[in-house]
Formats: C-alpha cells, sequence, structure tokens
C-alpha cells in the first residue's frame, strides 16, 4: 500500500468559470490558472503522482505548455492513473477537501464524488469530499483563493486485472 498527498491553489478572479472536481459550480468567480483551474483535479493528479513516487503535477503538466492552455484537468487525472495502471497501483480511496469562503459547496459533494469515482474507475463510495471556509482569515477567507487537499491510497493489483477494474478491497 501507498499514500499519496497534493495540494493545489488559485486565485480567483470575477467572471471566470469555476471548475471543483470536473464539476462547473456557478459562481461570480472563478479560478485563474493556465489550463481550466480546476484545483481539485490538480490536487489529486499531485496524490496520484506522489502515490507512486513520480514527482508532482508541474513535471507533468508544466504550466507554460502551450498544449495545456485551457486544458481540461480532468485528462491530467485519466494520464496519471493509467501511469499508476501500468505500475500495477489501483486506487483503493480517495479523501478531499475544498477550502473557499464562497460558494457553499456542500450540495455539488455527490456530483463531485461521482465525477472523481469515474475518472479513477473506482466505486462512489470510494470517494469522500468535504467542504471547509477560511472562516474569513487568509486568502482563502477572504474570497481571493480557493485551495484544495487531497488524499490517496493505492495498493497493488494482479498483473492480469482489467483496467478498468478495481479488487475488493474488503477480502
Amino acid at each position: 500500500m501507498r499514500v499519496g498527498i497534493g495540494h493545489d491553489t488559485h486565485r480567483l478572479e470575477p467572471g471566470r468559470p469555476l471548475w471543483i472536481g470536473g464539476v462547473e459550480v456557478p459562481s461570480d468567480r472563478g479560478a485563474v490558472g493556465h489550463s481550466d483551474a480546476d484545483v481539485l483535479l490538480h490536487a489529486v493528479t499531485d496524490a496520484l503522482l506522489g502515490s507512486a513516487g513520480l514527482g508532482d503535477i508541474g513535471q507533468w503538466v508544466p504550466d507554460d505548455a502551450p498544449e495545456h492552455a485551457g486544458a481540461d484537468s480532468a485528462g491530467f487525472v485519466e494520464t496519471v492513473h493509467g501511469e499508476l495502471v501500468q505500475r500495477g497501483l489501483a486506487v483503493v480511496n480517495l479523501d478531499v477537501i475544498v477550502f473557499a469562503e464562497s460558494p457553499r459547496l456542500s450540495g455539488f459533494a455527490t456530483v463531485i464524488c461521482q465525477r472523481l469515482a469515474t475518472l479513477l474507475r473506482i466505486d462512489i463510495d470510494r470517494v469522500n469530499f468535504k467542504a471547509k471556509t477560511g472562516e474569513g482569515v487568509g486568502p482563502v477567507g477572504r474570497g481571493e483563493a480557493i485551495s484544495a487537499m487531497a488524499s490517496v491510497l493505492v495498493d497493488s493489483k494482479p498483473a492480469d486485472m482489467d483496467q478498468g477494474q478495481e479488487t475488493d478491497q474488503t477480502t
């Protein structure tokens, strides 16, 4: 078994879309970044990379590479997940936190968990989502930024296992 953690922070600006976990969340401000600036998918990508000792998202997806301008961050997760599968690793579970003063995210938890489960090819009950505010403190609390953290547990899987199927971890 191996654990990976990931973190990301993006500045917020008016008039931009806000993508969180592959879901567009209605908001008057969105994250600024080279790609779609999905702070949660970037943290998940980093956690996956960390679990396999493969560096960080900046090494795999440079933020100045023209091919990543405006890119859907789901592709980053899928690419790295594919790399883990090739190395014989399967995601056991994912736990994530998004830190944002607004909008309130609890109503989006199920759809975000479903999207993450789909990207990682695991059951939704293996994904946990939490939303926290900054309580008015710091850049998150002042609504200037959004942050996310992710923790992933991976385990070895049998070499003959199909890429799109995970093992039952209850046995």
